[in-house]
């Protein structure tokens, strides 16, 4: 059966249906979400979206951005974790942060951040040895992370209230229920799996070694803690009336991220807000609006903004150093080896 599985699997990839399927689903999914966006959004007064914004009041908003700021720091282990996993302790948990908070930050805004956000963690972690087939597996792994955290919160909560993910897929709230019983057991049977024996995927110096059962569960733990940080940003901007309950919300939140996240679309834009808008319909359109703008600051502009800072000054200091070594090299035809700029970066800070 899993042979079976394995060159059907084979086949497809040889004839790329499996990226052009990818394709046709997230153009599909991206239609989809613009039909609805503007059908929600017709008849939406602009004006009193901006009045919305004005009258949120400050404690909110930074009390929203305390919990963006911790959601980013908690994701910033997901490096930190994917980096030991493959045998790489010597490096710094300040480089895992750099690495990470960059690379999420520009892969949501500027999309497909499977590419974007690897070329990012390559020109970081290339600077302490690590090659392209590393950050991928570092790639692999915080992407594994995700979605286990994922997994685990979209089972729980639509187990608890099946009602808030029929607002969006419109599935009946038993079958939800069912769906979600369904991905908890799953997650249990990957955690036993792993937990057996030591387990690895891909071949040659492809293969990465999957974290045993103890770690597995230290991943889980790191994406719900994620997940839980930016659902209570997003509770905290949404309407207090109707108050539907952080449940209800986070369930709606990471299910229009996973959308977003399917689209490929930067941002997630359109897909996320429509899937917010059906999801949160018994909430005031403009109210809800103004606090999706205000979450989209927050988390997304705000952060894209601090690592493009981080990345130019990083990428300034370096030029600088390698300035500096080309000047102390004898020699009118000598140029010292990029490498050696690394070293002293190394050395020095670890930027």
């Amino acid at each position: 059966m899993l042979e079976a599985i394995r060159r059907a699997i084979s086949f497809l990839r040889q004839k790329q249906v499996l990226h052009k399927l990818g394709v046709v689903i997230s153009v599909a999914v991206i239609a989809i979400a613009c039909y609805v966006l503007y059908h929600m959004l017709r008849g939406i007064d602009s004006n009193e979206v901006i009045e919305a914004i004005k009258s949120t009041e400050p404690r909110q908003i930074w009390l929203a951005a305390l919990f963006v700021a911790a959601g980013y720091f908690t994701l910033t282990f997901y490096d930190w974790f994917a980096v030991r996993a493959i045998g790489h302790g010597n490096i710094p948990y300040r480089v895992n942060a750099l690495a990470a908070f960059t690379s999420y930050s520009i892969g949501h805004n500027v999309g497909a951040s499977v590419f974007t956000g690897g070329a990012v963690r390559y020109r970081i972690y290339s600077a302490w040895g690590l090659n392209a087939i590393d950050v991928a597996k570092i790639c692999f792994l915080a992407g594994l992370t995700f979605w286990l955290g994922n997994a685990a919160v979209l089972g729980l909560g639509i187990a608890y209230h099946p009602e808030a993910a029929s607002s969006i897929d419109l599935l009946p709230p038993w079958l939800n229920r069912v769906v979600a019983f369904a991905i908890i057991v799953g997650l249990v049977g990957y955690v036993v799996w792993v937990w057996t024996q030591p387990r690895g995927v891909g071949r040659g110096p492809w293969t990465v070694m999957l974290p045993g059962g103890p770690l597995t569960l230290l991943q889980i733990a790191i994406g719900i803690v994620d997940l839980g940080f930016c659902a209570l940003a997003m509770y905290v901007l949404v309407p207090d009336e109707p108050n539907l309950g952080f449940v209800v919300v986070a369930v709606i939140f990471v299910s229009a991220t996973l959308l977003g996240f399917a689209s490929h679309s930067p941002g997630g834009l359109g897909v996320f807000d429509a899937a917010m808008l059906v999801g949160l319909w018994q909430m005031d359109r403009e109210d809800l609006l103004a606090g999706m703008l205000l979450f989209r600051v927050l988390y997304y502009i705000a952060p894209f903004i601090i690592s493009v800072i981080l990345l130019t000054l990083r990428e300034v200091i370096i030029g600088a150093r390698l300035k500096r070594l080309r000047q102390m090299t004898p020699g009118p035809d000598a140029e010292p080896r990029r490498e050696a700029v690394y070293v002293r970066e190394r050395g020095d800070s670890g930027a």
